[in-house]
């Protein structure tokens, strides 16, 4: 086989994730859970994938962070679920994620904010029906 062939071949063996239409899909779930974060609260990539019945699919979250253009998406509020910005330290990203996020009263240190649990912020982000 050569080697075009078996990095096509590669390519085919992994998951690929559709862009569907807007309103359809994990795509608009992810964001709809992304911009549900309210404002002075932080989630993890891995909870947003939870949330939307996706577990195991953080990066698929931070893919769609990446390549969405919205201007109203509040990307900096998704962070590692560690609490730590997923940027280089000291880059323009992670520098306005930390700008943007203690702008909104979040206290960051060295690059990390602190993570709620996750029962409290399901309850906080999708109210007392979220374990329903």
């Amino acid at each position: 086989m050569t080697p075009a062939r078996q990095a096509k071949s590669a390519r085919a063996d992994r998951p690929v994730s559709p862009s569907p239409a807007p309103g359809e899909g994990p795509h608009a779930r992810i964001v709809a859970a992304i911009l549900a974060v309210p404002a002075g609260r932080v989630a993890g990539y891995g909870h947003i994938a939870r949330r939307v019945g996706l577990p195991g699919r953080a990066r698929m979250v931070a893919r769609v962070l990446r390549d969405h253009d919205g201007p109203a998406l509040p990307w900096h509020r998704i962070v590692r679920s560690d609490g730590r910005i997923a940027f280089s330290d000291g880059s323009p990203g992670f520098e306005e994620q930390v700008r943007r996020l203690r702008a909104e009263g979040v206290t960051v240190v060295r690059g990390r904010v602190r993570m709620p649990v996750e029962d409290g912020l399901d309850a906080a982000l999708w109210g007392p029906d979220a374990r329903d």
